[in-house]
């Protein structure tokens, strides 16, 4: 029937509810606890190397602070004095600019290893893994392994889960106090800070060596795969910087599936229609994520290879092939690559190019620093008298000059300046600092009256150091009043 109003009546398209199918096991809260994980412990090639790197970065870590050169401290950021030193060099705030290119070049590490092998950082020398492998390793040896550590957390307490507990958490905050400890003695004297913390003094340190131990303590103690899945942003970008190519750990389903169990001694387990996997889940269990790497590659990946380890010792047992868990490309397990065909696809444009900018910029900072002046200057006005005539006819302008020693041996300067005829200074030309130390001078510069045209003129101040012959020149400017 047409309307009165003779328009083409609307299509009504009824909503109706959709059946649903296992609606219980669908419904996912987003309010709903994280599953405690207890990874299994392995050993093998992949975690032998796991334990190098914890070896070496906190030898590094614990060790350098306490290292000397000279009579101070080799490595010390030290933010009251705004001086840094690396080894041999004293770096001022001006020298930001080296911080600034150790960033960059960090970062395009970072790149060209993650277009290279992907996660090989977070699997292996991230501070968020090395920290959760010593926590694990202390929870280990108190309260047992995998299967020991689920049935005491199940379990009653009782009077050895209350003592393994307890032992636990204060072998815990010791790590982390310490760390905490050794963090801020990179910023603060660590022999000065450890005397100031033993006396209760130094409200400031005391505040950072807890705060930073206490991040320690329950990012490496309590939240652990968490970090790594849901506060690093590396875990979410990082698929930006793969590729078919990128070497990552992979499972290989045409070798491995359909997986199933069976017997050791089934040797025509082919014709049965199984592949080498046994679905012993050894791989998800020695996963510090927790994630099962036979559903292919996951962000919460962090290529550590103890599932490799853990396939390699089944396989061994099952006397299969190894490699069922590997590290390798998506196009070599794909296309049946073999190693070698597979590292010549490492040498590909991307990482040419990470590997040139990488390279040309590392070059950049050492031809910079080998030619790097030792000394800095900064010029400033003395505003309290911009210009004036003094005695003799002159016409003096006054300057405050900060010159910083950035050398380990006292140094003399000598201060000269030139730009305007007749120019000349007044005052001391003959400055001597100590080592590493900057030192405020007034430099007072007169010339004739009359000499110049009214107006501002562009000035040099030319400072030497005696020693070592190296000079800076700096601008600034002479006032001539009208």
């Amino acid at each position: 029937m047409k309307p009165a109003d003779g328009k083409k009546p609307s299509r009504v398209i009824p909503i109706v509810p959709a059946a649903q199918e296992n609606s219980q096991s669908e419904v996912i809260s987003l309010y709903e606890a994280q599953k405690k994980i207890y990874p299994r412990s392995i050993s093998g090639l992949f975690a032998r190397w796991r334990w190098a790197m914890v070896w070496i970065t906190q030898l590094v870590f614990y060790g350098l602070p306490w290292l000397q050169w000279g009579e101070r401290q080799m490595v010390l950021f030290d933010l009251g004095a705004r001086r840094f030193y690396l080894f041999g060099l004293v770096l001022y705030p001006q020298d930001f600019i080296y911080l600034t290119g150790l960033l960059i070049i960090s970062a395009l590490s970072l790149f060209l290893f993650t277009a290279v092998a992907g996660r090989l950082w977070c699997g292996f020398a991230c501070p968020q893994t090395v920290y959760t492998e010593i926590f694990m390793w202390i929870e280990h040896k108190i309260e047992g392994d995998r299967s020991a550590r689920i049935r005491l957390d199940n379990g009653p307490w009782t009077f050895e889960k209350i003592w393994k507990k307890t032992l636990k958490q204060a072998v815990w905050i010791a790590v982390a106090f310490w760390t905490g400890f050794t963090f801020v003695g990179y910023f603060v004297p660590i022999r000065q800070l450890g005397g100031e913390l033993m006396a209760l003094q130094g409200s400031w340190q005391i505040f950072w060596v807890l705060f930073y131990g206490f991040a320690t303590y329950g990012n490496a103690g309590f939240m652990r795969e968490q970090v790594c899945k849901y506060m690093c942003p590396y875990a979410r970008f990082q698929s930006a910087m793969f590729d078919k190519d990128t070497m990552i750990v992979t499972y290989d389903p045409e070798r491995g599936e359909p997986r199933g169990p069976r017997n050791k001694n089934l040797t025509n387990y082919r014709e049965k229609g199984l592949g080498d996997c046994i679905d012993c889940t050894l791989c998800v269990q020695v996963c510090p994520t927790g994630i099962d790497i036979r559903n292919g590659l996951q962000y919460e990946c962090i290529g550590c290879g103890l599932c490799v380890d853990a396939c390699n010792t089944v396989m061994d047992k099952m006397k299969y092939p190894r490699g069922l868990i590997r590290f390798s490309t998506q196009n070599g397990v794909a296309k049946h690559w073999t190693q070698a065909q597979m590292i010549r696809r490492v040498f590909r444009p991307r990482v040419l190019l990470y590997g040139a900018v990488l390279l040309a910029l590392c070059l950049g900072m050492l031809a910079s620093l080998v030619v790097r002046t030792p000394f800095k200057v900064d010029v400033v006005r003395d505003r309290a008298a911009l210009s004036r005539i003094v005695a003799g006819g002159k016409l003096e302008n006054v300057y405050r000059l900060q010159i910083m020693n950035a050398t380990e041996t006292p140094q003399s300067y000598s201060i000269g300046a030139r730009g305007l005829q007749g120019l000349e200074v007044a005052s001391e030309t003959q400055v001597e600092i100590g080592a590493a130390e900057s030192r405020w001078v007034s430099v007072r510069l007169h010339i004739p009256y009359g000499s110049a045209e009214p107006g501002s003129h562009t000035i040099y101040f030319d400072i030497r150091a005696e020693t070592t012959g190296a000079q800076v020149a700096e601008k600034s400017v002479f006032l001539v009043p009208r």
